[in-house]
Order: structure tokens, then sequence, then C-alpha cells
């Protein structure tokens, strides 16, 4: 079992540069900073839990499974394509869907604890 916290330590998250192609990232403004840290991967690896951690910053991309995601620290604005922006704060959840696109307009460092399913799997 593994316990999650707003003010758990984060000294062991690994740098994430926005390079997966896959993802499609654009930085919109800023120099967002991104580094996580995985902690489980299903095993035939469609699924996995972590940790996700970015500065300020404004960044598009696509999704690339069903996600997740709970807001521990920071606050940011996310906004699906064709969709109304919403605020994000710690303690809420927010669910994407594989394939969208979703804008991430990070207005304080954000740290999400994220689950991840229906990835593609590559042999």
């Amino acid at each position: 079992m593994r316990r999650y916290r707003k003010d758990e330590p984060l000294d062991d998250l690994e740098h994430w540069p926005f390079d997966n192609k896959a993802s499609d990232y654009v930085i919109v403004q800023g120099d967002p900073v991104a580094s996580g840290r995985i902690d489980y991967v299903s095993p035939d690896g469609t699924a996995r839990l972590g940790v996700w951690r970015c500065t300020e910053g404004v960044f598009d991309c696509n999704e690339l499974g069903d996600e997740l995601q709970t807001i521990l620290q920071g606050r940011l604005i996310l906004t699906l394509e064709g969709q109304a922006p919403i605020e994000c704060i710690p303690g809420e959840s927010i669910f994407t869907r594989k394939g969208q696109r979703v804008r991430w307009d990070i207005r304080e460092t954000v740290v999400k604890l994220f689950h991840t399913s229906n990835l593609d799997v590559r042999a």
C-alpha cells in the first residue's frame, strides 16, 4: 500500500521533458518544467499510477489515456478542447479522456496524483 499526501516530500521525482511525440506538446507561454514518478504499472502496461509536478507555464497536449487526476498542490486552469476553462485547486479531481486535446495553464506549481488507463502498448 502507498499513501499519498499533499505534503509528501518529492525529492525522488525525475525530470520529464516535454518531448513525447504522441502527446504533441506545444509550449504556449513561459518555460514549464515537469517531473514525476511512476509508482505502479499494470502487468499488461495499459495502466499506470504516479505523481507529477510542473512549474508555471502554459502548454497544450494530447491525453494518451483515460486519466483521473487529483490536485495535491498548486493552482491551474484546465481547458479541454471545445469546453469552458475550469480552475483546479488542491483536493479536486479531474477526469480526462484518451485523445482529448488539453490546455494546461499552470498558475502555481502543481503537484498531482494520477491514474491513467487505456494506454496503447507498443511492442
